[in-house]
């Protein structure tokens, strides 16, 4: 029995064939394993009952993540004053390996109780809305997907092949990309859960992917973004959805950044928008040219004050229909209204016609194989590069994040390669437009 632990007597402890003790006076101790993993104690005795608390692995090179001597002996000394009131007869005292069984009996009891509903409320609640931009989105996969397949069953219940069928019939509905993210979202949160130890491991360990990632490489021609710019007129979609839809291909902005613009983000001049930093995917403010069509589709900037007649900023460019709600259209709005007018269905006298196949007729009422909001960022900084412009000045536009050491020696925001990068490509697209050109 040592009189004092240091950490070098600790570290020369040597393994043997079979598991052995070392113990300081009063009950604080090593157990030393075959494999050399040592894992501090502290044992007592409760009415003559003799009880282990684990105080953890020793920190060393094969366990960093370990507990210091310092740390262990400091929370022996907790332990052991706990047990001293307990025999003290005293009502703060406990024994702590009881309290250790009691907490794991509690949780065994919360996983046993929380459904997959239970779950999804808390992992929205206590980490998406905190840690996640798109918080919203999460939300909407899981109560879409995950809760009306499992939402009244025992979290603890869903196995690997629950998981493997509800993304299988996503899949086979047709949507690949979805099954994607909805597999994210829920990976992520049995991950979580398992990190809170609600559960004891997560049923997605060893799911692949549901379907191939679509890398992004998808750019419309001159004669698909004629097609489009015509067909948006006639198809069913909002003034406000095709305004935003062109002006991603006008300015080559992001969706999510196009749709939250607002009149406090163009300058008096009417030409150039900045978008701030807490908008910006890169967290940095980014000033945009905007070229005669990009202030064709803004339209005004203010809107008339029906009570006082005055003019007053529009607010948001591209505002949610409901005057209610004081925000701008939902990203997903461009997405749906372009996959549902790639595929919309054909009614006779209001009732859908069914071909032979059963299924149900539809046409493309936009005229253009399918593409993504996205899509449009990408064909504009394509066709930038096609009349002329660097990569340099191209990811300038695109805001892209300078790489390597030349994001610390280049501060150029080249502000005025953007304007005629993006007066230029305004310029092409006029004449695509207008069916002079189609590369």
């Amino acid at each position: 029995m040592a009189e004092k632990f240091t950490d070098l007597f600790v570290k020369n402890l040597k393994p043997k064939d079979k598991e052995h003790i070392v113990r300081e006076k009063g009950g604080f101790g090593v157990r030393v394993m075959p494999s050399g993993r040592k894992v501090f104690f502290f044992m007592y005795r409760i009415d003559s009952q003799r009880r282990f608390l684990n105080l953890g692995t020793y920190k060393d090179v094969n366990y960093p993540n370990g507990v210091t001597l310092a740390n262990a002996h400091a929370e022996f000394e907790a332990e052991l004053s706990k047990v001293k009131l307990l025999k003290a007869g005293r009502a703060e005292g406990v024994d702590p390996v009881q309290v250790k069984l009691n907490k794991k009996a509690e949780r065994e009891e919360i996983r046993e109780a929380s459904t997959v509903d239970d779950l999804i409320d808390e992992y929205i609640k206590k980490h998406a809305i905190k840690f996640k931009r798109s918080w919203q989105e999460d939300e909407r996969l899981l109560k879409k997907d995950a809760s009306p397949a499992w939402g009244k069953r025992k979290a603890a219940d869903i196995k690997k092949r629950d998981i493997v069928l509800l993304l299988e019939k996503i899949v086979e509905r047709g949507s690949p990309g979805t099954a994607n993210s909805v597999f994210r979202c829920i990976r992520k949160m049995f991950n979580w859960a398992v990190e809170r130890d609600i559960l004891e491991h997560s049923p997605c360990d060893g799911v692949k992917m549901p379907a191939p990632i679509n890398t992004g490489v998808r750019t419309l021609s001159g004669a698909e973004i004629k097609l489009l710019w015509s067909n948006l007129q006639a198809a069913y979609i909002s003034d406000e959805v095709q305004r935003a839809i062109k002006l991603i291909f006008v300015t080559a902005q992001r969706p999510g950044e196009v749709i939250g613009m607002h009149t406090d983000e163009i300058d008096k001049n009417g030409r150039w928008w900045t978008i701030p930093a807490e908008r910006s995917k890169n967290k940095k403010a980014h000033r945009v040219y905007l070229a005669d069509l990009a202030l064709e589709l803004i339209g005004d900037l203010t809107v008339t004050e029906k009570k006082t007649g005055k003019d007053l900023p529009k607010g948001f460019i591209f505002a949610c229909p409901d005057d209610k709600k004081i925000q701008p259209i939902s990203e997903k709005s461009l997405s749906k209204a372009i996959r549902r007018n790639l595929a919309w269905p054909v009614l006779h006298k209001g009732n859908p016609i069914y071909g032979a196949d059963g299924k149900p007729v539809t046409e493309n009422r936009l005229g253009v194989d399918y593409f993504t909001p996205h899509d449009g960022r990408r064909t504009a900084a394509t066709f930038m590069s096609k009349l002329g412009f660097m990569d340099e000045v191209i990811d300038a536009v695109l805001n892209h994040t300078k790489q390597g050491i030349i994001k610390t020696y280049n501060q150029n925001k080249y502000d005025a390669e953007k304007q005629q990068a993006l007066e230029a490509w305004d310029r092409k697209l006029k004449s695509i437009i207008i069916g002079k050109e189609s590369n």
